[in-house]
């Protein structure tokens, strides 16, 4: 059973400020994802506590770094069942995760961080960790 949409909508509005664009239908997913070219950013946002407490002020942090994805996107645990369960097939080799983060080039994975690794981190190090993944993989299709 999907979580309360006035629960959720707070971290949901979080994202989109951000810029990230809410995917909430599978349809949605195979647009943006389906064929995707470029940099894309993937978050699997959730209510779980290290979500709250590090994976969204990580996000932030990492989005104010000058090399970016082209692309960033959401998908909400707990919410959007069916898109979720979607966009994980584009990174199914990767253990569902939430909240998890996938970067993409051209359609493939080429960082991806579980949730164990956002758990007891601080969102600077978690933001870190992205931002050298972002100029490691996107610095070229900025």
């Amino acid at each position: 059973m999907p979580y309360n949409p006035t629960l959720v909508a707070p971290m949901r509005e979080e994202m989109t400020r951000m810029g990230a664009r809410q995917l909430t239908t599978v349809s949605e997913v195979d647009a943006a994802l389906g064929d995707q070219k470029g940099s894309m950013l993937v978050f699997v946002n959730s209510v779980c506590g290290c979500a709250a407490g590090n994976a969204r002020p990580a996000m932030r942090l990492a989005l104010q770094h000058g090399v970016q994805p082209q692309q960033i996107v959401t998908v909400f645990a707990g919410q959007d069942l069916d898109a979720v369960s979607r966009a994980r097939q584009y990174f199914s080799d990767y253990q569902p995760s939430s909240p998890s983060i996938a970067l993409l080039r051209d359609g493939e994975v080429v960082h991806f961080v579980h949730r164990h690794q956002i758990e007891g981190q601080s969102p600077q190090a978690i933001a870190a960790d992205l931002t050298a993944a972002f100029d490691r993989h996107f610095a070229a299709t900025v």
